[in-house]
């Protein structure tokens, strides 16, 4: 395989990356990342010998273009996304630059090398909020983003499946919940909780953190993506989850626990404009690739606080 991997600097992008090149030692990875505030290089020092990196943006089509054909990439995997909902509500553009525009790109690519296999990093996040009583969303459920960001990464799933319906490109969507473990970025939930809780700071959780949420380790989702890379179908859309729902205001105290820390940094702020509800999703169609999630939340939680706390 001739992998162009997207974002690879960055949480998910970089996991995947480096679980690759070790279990794929043949194939060559390119990897193209934006260098933003959420990416890292240094996540990619340990496979530095192994893969070419180049520092640019998707939504630059000369240089995906060129980066296919001078390195003969075969596998698109995009990871590369604006995904800080927080972000997205104070400015969207970057989110339609990156999410929409950038993986329109990377079509109109694919549409002129017709045997490449792009493979579209997506969120439950498009399905929008759900209540208590919703059955979990299934490739097939309307789509229905509440906030920017979701609203881009659907933006960008329709683009991808609208060009394989109208131009017979190679393309499979992949949908995951939450992620969680080393690399993440610091802004996001679980990091925010670690780092202040590390310093004896103030926990912030919105509302009265009831808002409810299905954690995946990192290394499960990209061992999914991996599945679906080599056994999925064009055309398809996949779903990941860890069965493991739980209200945010239990993740935190679960983290608190773990690092011996009182409950009492916890502190309920402000409710975030249209914060959804509950996301769920049903896996059942990746599970039928033979995958199945391997880290239990709690041992996921024990390594990720470990990481923080050693970084």
């Amino acid at each position: 395989m001739q992998i162009l991997v997207t974002g690879a600097a960055g949480f998910i992008g970089s996991h995947f990356a480096l679980r690759h090149s070790q279990n794929h030692p043949d194939d060559s990875i390119t990897v193209l990342d934006k260098l933003t505030y959420a990416a890292d290089k240094s996540f990619l020092d340990p496979i530095a010998d192994k893969i070419k990196f180049v520092e640019g943006d998707i939504a630059d089509q000369e240089l995906v273009k060129g980066i296919i054909e001078d390195n003969k990439i075969n596998t698109i995997v995009n990871f590369a996304a604006e995904t800080h909902v927080d972000n997205s509500i104070k400015e969207a553009a970057p989110f339609l630059q990156t999410n929409i525009i950038g993986t329109q790109n990377l079509v109109e690519v694919v549409k002129e090398h017709p045997e490449v296999l792009l493979l579209h990093i997506s969120t439950d996040e498009v399905y929008g909020g759900l209540e208590d009583s919703d059955p979990s969303c299934t490739p097939k459920s309307a789509l229905n983003p509440c906030n920017p960001y979701a609203a881009s990464k659907a933006a960008g799933d329709f683009f991808v499946l609208a060009a394989v319906h109208t131009h017979g490109i190679r393309a499979r969507i992949t949908r995951c919940t939450n992620n969680f473990g080393p690399h993440q970025a610091d802004e996001k939930f679980l990091p925010t909780i670690i780092r202040n809780a590390l310093a004896d700071k103030s926990i912030p959780v919105y509302g009265e953190g009831k808002q409810k949420r299905d954690w995946l380790y990192v290394t499960d989702h990209t061992d999914a993506v991996e599945k679906v890379l080599s056994d999925g179908k064009d055309g398809e859309i996949y779903l990941i989850s860890a069965d493991s729902e739980r209200e945010n205001i239990e993740t935190a105290k679960v983290v608190l626990d773990k690092l011996g820390k009182s409950h009492d940094l916890i502190e309920f702020v402000e409710d975030r404009p249209g914060h959804d509800w509950r996301y769920a999703l049903d896996s059942s169609n990746t599970k039928e690739l033979g995958w199945s999630p391997q880290v239990s939340f709690e041992e996921g939680i024990e390594r990720t606080v470990e990481w923080y706390r050693y970084k």
